[in-house]
Protein backbone atom coordinates (compact mmCIF):
# COMPACT_ATOMS: atom_id res chain seq x y z
CA UNK A 1 0.00 0.00 0.00
CA UNK A 2 0.89 3.20 -0.59
CA UNK A 3 2.25 5.68 2.12
CA UNK A 4 2.92 9.48 2.39
CA UNK A 5 6.26 8.81 2.30
CA UNK A 6 6.47 7.00 -0.72
CA UNK A 7 3.76 8.48 -2.66
CA UNK A 8 5.01 9.82 -6.06
CA UNK A 9 2.29 11.82 -7.55
CA UNK A 10 4.03 12.61 -10.84
CA UNK A 11 4.47 8.69 -11.51
CA UNK A 12 0.64 8.21 -10.56
CA UNK A 13 -0.41 10.97 -12.38
CA UNK A 14 1.38 9.25 -15.97
CA UNK A 15 -0.06 6.07 -14.96
CA UNK A 16 -3.62 7.62 -14.68
CA UNK A 17 -2.43 9.62 -18.30
CA UNK A 18 -1.35 5.99 -19.52
CA UNK A 19 -4.82 4.40 -18.20
CA UNK A 20 -6.69 6.89 -19.58
CA UNK A 21 -5.29 6.34 -23.06
CA UNK A 22 -7.08 3.05 -23.26
CA UNK A 23 -10.36 5.03 -23.75
CA UNK A 24 -12.02 6.71 -25.79
CA UNK A 25 -12.02 10.78 -25.17
CA UNK A 26 -15.08 11.96 -23.22
CA UNK A 27 -16.43 8.25 -22.27
CA UNK A 28 -17.64 7.54 -18.76
CA UNK A 29 -13.98 5.70 -18.52
CA UNK A 30 -11.50 8.67 -19.53
CA UNK A 31 -13.82 11.25 -17.45
CA UNK A 32 -13.19 9.13 -14.64
CA UNK A 33 -9.79 8.60 -15.21
CA UNK A 34 -9.23 12.38 -15.41
CA UNK A 35 -11.70 12.86 -12.54
CA UNK A 36 -8.93 10.72 -10.46
CA UNK A 37 -6.51 12.91 -11.48
CA UNK A 38 -7.76 16.50 -10.89
CA UNK A 39 -8.82 14.97 -7.00
CA UNK A 40 -5.07 13.96 -6.39
CA UNK A 41 -4.17 17.52 -7.25
CA UNK A 42 -6.63 19.38 -5.86
CA UNK A 43 -5.93 17.38 -2.51
CA UNK A 44 -2.26 18.63 -2.99
CA UNK A 45 -3.62 22.18 -3.75
CA UNK A 46 -5.27 22.41 -0.87
CA UNK A 47 -2.73 20.34 1.45
CA UNK A 48 -5.03 17.57 2.12
CA UNK A 49 -2.81 14.60 0.99
CA UNK A 50 -1.87 13.74 4.77
CA UNK A 51 -5.66 13.49 5.95
CA UNK A 52 -6.41 11.32 2.57
CA UNK A 53 -4.01 9.59 3.40
CA UNK A 54 -5.22 8.92 6.99
CA UNK A 55 -8.86 8.52 5.41
CA UNK A 56 -7.47 5.69 2.91
CA UNK A 57 -5.62 4.23 5.95
CA UNK A 58 -8.89 3.52 7.95
CA UNK A 59 -11.06 2.95 4.57
CA UNK A 60 -8.59 0.00 3.95
CA UNK A 61 -8.57 -0.86 7.70
CA UNK A 62 -11.71 -3.84 7.88
CA UNK A 63 -11.80 -2.92 11.64
CA UNK A 64 -12.51 0.95 10.80
CA UNK A 65 -15.86 1.70 10.80
CA UNK A 66 -16.72 4.99 8.42
CA UNK A 67 -19.18 7.17 10.29
CA UNK A 68 -21.84 9.15 8.94
CA UNK A 69 -23.30 11.17 10.84
CA UNK A 70 -26.04 11.90 9.23
CA UNK A 71 -28.78 9.99 6.61
CA UNK A 72 -31.06 12.12 4.21
CA UNK A 73 -33.79 10.17 2.08
CA UNK A 74 -33.52 13.28 -0.64
CA UNK A 75 -30.97 15.81 -1.86
CA UNK A 76 -32.88 18.46 -0.93
CA UNK A 77 -33.22 17.98 2.65
CA UNK A 78 -29.53 17.07 2.70
CA UNK A 79 -28.69 20.97 1.13
CA UNK A 80 -31.71 22.52 3.14
CA UNK A 81 -29.45 20.84 6.58
CA UNK A 82 -26.18 22.15 4.96
CA UNK A 83 -27.66 25.83 3.67
CA UNK A 84 -28.87 26.34 7.67
CA UNK A 85 -25.12 26.07 8.77
CA UNK A 86 -24.94 22.39 9.95
CA UNK A 87 -22.17 20.30 8.77
CA UNK A 88 -18.69 20.20 9.32
CA UNK A 89 -15.68 20.05 6.63
CA UNK A 90 -15.04 16.68 6.64
CA UNK A 91 -18.20 15.26 7.98
CA UNK A 92 -19.38 12.54 6.31
CA UNK A 93 -23.50 12.08 5.11
CA UNK A 94 -25.51 9.51 3.11
CA UNK A 95 -27.56 10.91 0.65
CA UNK A 96 -30.17 8.70 -0.72
CA UNK A 97 -27.94 5.78 0.05
CA UNK A 98 -24.85 7.17 -1.21
CA UNK A 99 -21.96 8.78 0.44
CA UNK A 100 -21.11 12.75 0.44
CA UNK A 101 -18.46 14.38 2.98
CA UNK A 102 -19.35 18.24 3.54
CA UNK A 103 -15.95 20.30 2.12
CA UNK A 104 -15.76 23.84 3.78
CA UNK A 105 -15.12 26.23 0.77
CA UNK A 106 -14.02 29.96 1.84
CA UNK A 107 -17.09 31.42 0.61
CA UNK A 108 -19.83 27.95 1.25
CA UNK A 109 -20.19 24.74 2.40
CA UNK A 110 -20.54 21.85 -0.63
CA UNK A 111 -20.91 18.08 -0.58
CA UNK A 112 -18.74 16.51 -2.43
CA UNK A 113 -19.07 13.02 -3.88
CA UNK A 114 -17.43 10.11 -1.44
CA UNK A 115 -18.56 6.37 -1.81
CA UNK A 116 -18.81 4.63 1.25
CA UNK A 117 -16.98 1.29 1.64
CA UNK A 118 -20.72 -0.43 0.95
CA UNK A 119 -21.21 1.42 -1.98
CA UNK A 120 -17.87 -0.06 -3.02
CA UNK A 121 -18.15 -3.77 -2.10
CA UNK A 122 -15.76 -6.33 0.22
CA UNK A 123 -11.89 -4.89 0.23
CA UNK A 124 -9.90 -6.90 -1.96
CA UNK A 125 -7.36 -8.69 -0.82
Amino acid sequence: MTTPKNFDMETTLRLLDEAGGHYEPGSKEDEAIQLAGIALLYLRHTHQMDAFFQYRAEFSDPTSEVRVSQDFATRALADEWLASGAGTHGELVRIEGQGFQVVALPTEKRFLRTPLPEELGPPRP
